[in-house]
């Protein structure tokens, strides 16, 4: 055992029933379901919520901004705060608060309300995530880990094929503030189905500062941290933008934007799967295709998303490949520190929920001062650096930390 590590025996998991331990996989995946569609849903309502507070698209966006940062600075502090803690314990308590500001969002009075909901958003999202993406291999058998890790990981293409649409589709027919309500619900009930299938999980790993500052020392680690931010910063520029671009230059009714985002959702569902099942091989190439693949889509959709069919063909081949990043940047820090993994996953929940909050101010700044088009060339330029920068260290041949 490391001095940075300290190990806390709990119930040995071929003790428990195999179906028990499935329920607690897919328990944690919906936690991660809702807070995935919590996060984003903004995204499908983004021009309905700043119409009933009377703001700019780019001011709306501030709704995707505000959690990313927060959730940025609590992966880190939440977790080395919490170290000791049950983490079944912790889970709860995080999908207590989501549930809590998913009803706050929909009555919120005012637009500095909704903002205020945000942030409880935000503080689930660090804690909650970097508990969750390493818990598969204590709640099922050796051999069953790596399906569980890409079920829980499923989630995040879930709730854009679902979780999005769906909320969208529901404030269509209902108001904005139907939609939270929903997943106040929705979460409320993860958080009961916690509380009857999660086995007590004593923390193995007290996950001290000093072991994520040594993580900075490996060369994988600080490309890693580049190729997340360049590829997120891309993806979420645009992508919280994406309904005022079809709107306004692919002008698709309010109702077909639905189907294009549950067209957008199940391409990333595909892209998931089909990412799994290669990143573990080869981790350069698939993150490099995937990103080439949003840079494709996101620099022709100016041009070729005047029209319907060309909007949906681009934006299935951005699902597709956005549908890869999130398993590709995890398995990715997770190859650069196999030593611990608990810091490992704080590491890309950090860094991932930075870079999104960013492109998301980003682009809304340049959508309220140019247009939903510039947003999407700007997204493609920093996906093409990515790419670059992945050839760049595919041509370097630079080993993983365990291999060299």
């Amino acid at each position: 055992m490391s001095a940075a590590t300290t190990t806390v025996d709990g119930p040995p998991v071929t003790e428990r029933s195999p179906l028990l331990g499935w329920l607690a996989v897919v328990t944690v995946m919906m936690g991660i379901f809702s807070i995935v569609t919590t996060e984003i849903l903004p995204i499908g309502l983004l021009t309905s919520i700043g119409s009933s507070f009377t703001i700019s698209d780019g001011t709306a966006g501030l709704m995707m901004t505000t959690p990313g940062y927060l959730a940025a600075v609590s992966a880190p502090t939440l977790t080395v705060a919490t170290a000791r803690l049950d983490r079944r314990v912790m889970l709860c308590a995080f999908m207590a608060l989501l549930a809590a500001a998913n009803l706050l969002a929909a009555a919120a009075p005012a637009f500095w309300v909704m903002l205020l909901s945000r942030v409880l958003v935000g503080i689930t999202i660090g804690g909650f995530w970097s508990i969750a993406a390493g818990l598969a291999d204590r709640l099922v058998p050796p051999g069953s880990v790596t399906r569980a890790t890409a079920v829980i990981f499923s989630s995040v293409p879930l709730g854009s094929v679902l979780g999005v649409p769906a909320g969208t589709l529901v404030g269509d027919l209902a108001g904005w503030r139907v939609s939270f309500v929903v997943m106040g619900v929705l979460t409320s009930a993860v958080l009961a189905a916690t509380l009857a299938f999660v086995p007590s999980l004593p923390a193995e790993r007290a996950t001290r500062l000093n072991v994520l500052r040594g993580m900075f020392r490996g060369t994988n680690t600080r490309v890693g941290l580049l190729l997340t931010f360049l590829i997120v910063m891309a993806h979420f520029g645009a992508y919280t933008y994406v309904t005022p671009f079809l709107e306004q230059v692919t002008h698709v009714s309010s109702s077909m934007i639905t189907v294009f985002l549950l067209t957008y959702g199940a391409a990333g569902i595909a892209g998931n799967f089909v990412g799994g099942s290669l990143v573990g091989r080869f981790p350069r190439a698939t993150f490099g295709i995937a990103a080439g693949m949003i840079a494709c889509a996101t620099l022709l959709l100016p041009v070729l998303g005047r029209w319907d069919a060309g909007a949906l063909a681009l934006l299935v081949l951005w699902g597709i490949g956005y549908g890869t990043i999130p398993v590709c940047s995890q398995t990715w820090f997770a190859k650069s520190a196999p030593h611990a993994p608990e810091a490992a996953s704080v590491l890309f929940t950090a860094s991932f929920q930075a870079t999104l909050s960013t492109g998301a101010l980003v682009g809304g700044i340049t959508v309220d001062n140019f247009s939903p088009s510039t947003v999407m060339v700007l997204g493609g330029i920093a996906a093409v650096l990515m790419t670059f920068t992945v050839w760049l260290h595919f041509a370097k041949r630079v080993p993983w930390p365990e291999t060299a």
